[in-house]
């Protein structure tokens, strides 16, 4: 019997070839976009789920309040761990990173390792970074200790075992050993490192670290004991900071809130990372285009199986005659749904091994190695598969198997009107979902067109940056490569726009006289740096050489700071007196707001102070033409003055749209996902519209030797399907604007969503619908009106 169904199975698919191609390129669209954004998702919600204490690891968060604001972050006084383990017996261990960004030299191999990570001995304790070679409890106890991954490891040493050998680090090229050699840190975890120096590396660099209460910079994890309620424990904060820096932080002025994290939370869920982050709302939004894209392939299933019911009303009249039941027949046709939906998965698995590589490119991680990588991925699409066939061919199947034989061998049978308003309904919800992609297609696009091209209130187009790294050669560089001819100015600082800078404790005169307290970020820079970037002074002056004092007295501010101090023009903070980390002085000039920092956020407040002994980054302004020839220039005077450090730069307009890679990303993933639902909806509106045309073959051909004319047949054809799209256009609009809206909030600067984006997007929808049609509709409308009628 089964062979029996598949025969007639394999006959039927065989002989509606078109249709059958139809269903299968839908299902197999449908199934491997699905497929896809499974694994993006699933990799997504796998960040930190590996270390096997994830449940009991906890990122310490310390909001700070003074008078002018509250400073949410995810970083913590130097102190607080180790006093945290000795207070509270709840915590079982604790570890703390710094970033390091180490200059490592082995032989005449140098790097600048930008990934590396000062760390505490008990990493290996708290999280499963699994150690290749060395051992996990010592690795990293002792002075100038170094574990390197495999990959950092290879680079230096080969494949030999380096555990014992020595590199030398920075510029002081202070000997480091080999401690330890670690597995590649996984791609789902937040922390990625390629070194690991000892903390004690780090405090023994700077005396005094491990008691500066004031000082932020750790990033802090604790470990809990089995069982602790981390509510409870949170609770005993307020009285641990009134005991340790009560006194200190009530002069200051600064008032400490902490929080604890769940490590498995942290990658999507917190407003405070201090690692890489994703995005829940990314999730959702992929999540929600994969269930889309499936019912869309879903009701291209359906609707062409039940619109072909005419076609087969007979074969079922005369199977029910000669004994067949009706669970028999729902068993075939649901064998026939399934048989489709195998076809696809073979397609989908031929199209998932080759798009991979460009799905990983695209999504910027190594989502997945292979289809084979695990063996549940061809078990969770064999199951996807065989599912889609029974749920997608259950109401064919009834709506089949239920043709009273009687009737339908009469031949009075016809297309019922609840199947037609149901194919009706179903077109309208697919070209719904195909329109609310386009619009946010339309919209992403014009976010990131906004924020790429948007003024930033300082240039970026010719700067070419490097990052000397503190080495004391630095300023005899900067002056050096003033010589070169395309050069046209170089200046140094402590930062640059789109990097990172520093917050310092402040204290600054207010509208009322009184000094007001509060964390600023802080630009050290040279006198070339406002020229440089051209920045506008809109009240007092910039730094000058004709002031003395402005070398050691002297701040310049932005205007938000101005309004953090309640100056209502930036005119009325000029001459009033800060303290800043031991500098104290008069604010000489308010610049013009800029975006130091990516449009995501809104303008914080700014000031720049002249300490160019602090200054590591090295701007320099290149005149258009023969760029490589004076990239080698500068080349070869870094090579003069440091030779021992590699020399590396960027430019400073793509650092600074480094920031959007992810919001890139998400536009290029949901642009491509879009397109797909959109050819699943034409292949299904295709597969409609010829079995329209099939159906009216006598119809068309009687009205065309009325006199009707070809434009007559095509209106006649496309305008019930033109409706259905216009009609999906009105439900598509709102539910669009919404979620779009809802995305655009992530962004302080923004565009506004113009009633054009959803007419062009209704206008993409009808070109392309009338596109699928029009074929089948001039085809049919062009066919001989004798052959058309002798046809039936």
């Amino acid at each position: 019997m089964l062979k029996n169904y598949l025969k007639i199975a394999w006959r039927n698919l065989w002989r509606n070839k078109v249709f059958s191609f139809i269903n299968v390129m839908g299902l197999t669209i449908g199934l491997t976009a699905c497929f896809f954004i499974f694994l993006y998702v699933h990799f997504e919600l796998s960040y930190d789920k590996f270390h096997s204490k994830g449940n009991r690891i906890y990122q310490v968060a310390c909001d700070v309040k003074t008078p002018s604001e509250t400073i949410r972050g995810g970083i913590t006084p130097w102190p607080f761990a180790p006093n945290m383990q000795r207070d509270f017996p709840e915590i079982e261990a604790f570890t703390r990173f710094s970033n390091a960004n180490l200059l490592v030299k082995k032989g005449n191999l140098s790097f600048q390792e930008e990934r590396s990570l000062f760390a505490d001995s008990s990493i290996f304790r708290v999280f499963d970074f699994k150690l290749v070679y060395g051992n996990p409890a010592t690795a990293l106890k002792e002075l100038n200790s170094i574990v390197m991954s495999k990959t950092a490891a290879k680079k230096y040493f080969g494949d030999k075992d380096p555990v014992g050998e020595t590199v030398l680090l920075t510029g002081d090229q202070m000997p480091a050993t080999i401690t330890g050699v670690m597995e590649d840190m996984p791609q789902n975890s937040q922390i990625k490192a390629d070194m690991l120096v000892s903390m004690c590396t780090l405090t023994k660099l700077n005396p005094g670290l491990d008691k500066s209460w004031g000082n932020f910079g750790a990033i802090t994890f604790l470990l809990l004991k089995p069982n602790t309620d981390p509510a409870a424990l949170t609770a005993k904060f307020p009285d641990f900071v009134e005991r340790h820096n009560g006194d200190e932080r009530r002069k200051a002025k600064m008032f400490y809130t902490i929080t604890l994290q769940p490590l498995e939370q942290i990658y999507l869920h917190s407003d405070r990372p201090a690692f890489e982050n994703g995005s829940m709302t990314n999730v959702y939004i992929f999540s929600v285009i994969a269930i889309f894209i499936l019912f869309i392939a879903c009701i291209n299933f359906i609707n062409l199986t039940t619109a072909r019911s005419v076609e087969r009303a007979k074969e079922i009249g005369i199977r029910k005659v000669v004994g067949a039941t009706r669970v028999e027949l729902i068993r075939q046709f649901i064998g026939e749904c399934v048989l489709l939906c195998l076809m696809a998965f073979v397609f989908t698995v031929i199209l998932f091994v080759a798009l991979l590589p460009a799905f990983n490119l695209l999504a910027g991680k190594t989502i997945s190695t292979g289809l084979f990588a695990n063996a549940w991925y061809i078990g969770i699409l064999l199951v996807a598969a065989i599912g889609i066939g029974l749920l997608a061919g259950v109401y064919p199947a009834l709506v089949l198997s239920s043709f009273r034989p009687a009737t339908v061998l009469k031949g009075h049978f016809s297309t019922s009107t609840r199947g037609i308003f149901l194919r009706k309904g179903l077109v309208i919800t697919q070209f719904a979902i195909s329109i609310a992609l386009i619009t946010g297609t339309i919209v992403v696009y014009l976010q990131m067109h906004y924020v790429h091209n948007k003024d930033l209130g300082f240039n970026k187009e010719q700067v070419l940056v490097i990052d000397t790294h503190g080495d004391p050669a630095k300023h005899s560089f900067s002056e050096a490569i003033m010589d070169i001819p395309k050069v046209t100015s170089v200046s140094v600082s402590s930062g640059i726009p789109g990097g990172q800078t520093n917050g310092a404790y402040s204290e600054i005169q207010n509208k009322q006289g009184d000094m007001q307290v509060a964390n600023l970020d802080l630009y050290s820079v040279d006198y070339n740096f406002l020229q440089q970037y051209k920045m506008k002074i809109v009240a007092g002056r910039g730094f000058s050489r004709d002031f003395g004092s402005d070398s050691s007295h002297a701040l310049v501010i932005n205007e938000a700071a101005a309004k953090l101090f309640g100056y209502a023009t930036p005119a009325e903070a000029i001459g009033r007196s800060y303290r800043q980390w031991g500098h104290t002085g008069t604010i000489i000039g308010v610049v013009k707001d800029f975006h130091f920092r990516s449009l995501q956020e809104n303008i914080k407040p700014l000031t720049m102070r002249m300490e160019p002994q602090d200054c590591d980054m090295v701007s320099v302004n290149v005149a258009p033409g023969n760029l490589s020839g004076t990239i080698a220039a500068i080349e070869r005077k870094w090579k003069t003055l440091m030779p021992n450090r590699p020399f590396n730069y960027f430019f400073l307009d793509e650092f600074f749209d480094r920031q959007y890679r992810s919001e890139e990303r998400f536009g290029k993933l949901f642009l491509n996902f879009a397109v797909l639902a959109i050819i699943i909806s034409c292949l299904g509106l295709l597969g409609l519209a010829s079995y329209s045309a099939l159906q009216r073959t006598r119809e068309i051909g009687i009205r065309k030797v009325m006199g009707a004319s070809v434009t007559d047949i095509v209106n006649l054809l496309s305008k019930d399907f033109l409706k259905l799209v216009l009609i999906s256009f009105v439900i598509a609009t709102p539910v669009a604007w919404y979620f779009m809206h809802k995305w655009l909030q992530a962004f302080a600067y923004r565009i506004s969503i113009g009633w054009w984006v959803f007419a062009l997007s209704g206008f993409i929808a009808l070109v392309i619908a009338i596109g699928t049609i029009s074929y089948q509709a001039l085809k049919a409308a062009l066919a001989d009106p004798v052959k058309s009628m002798r046809a039936e």
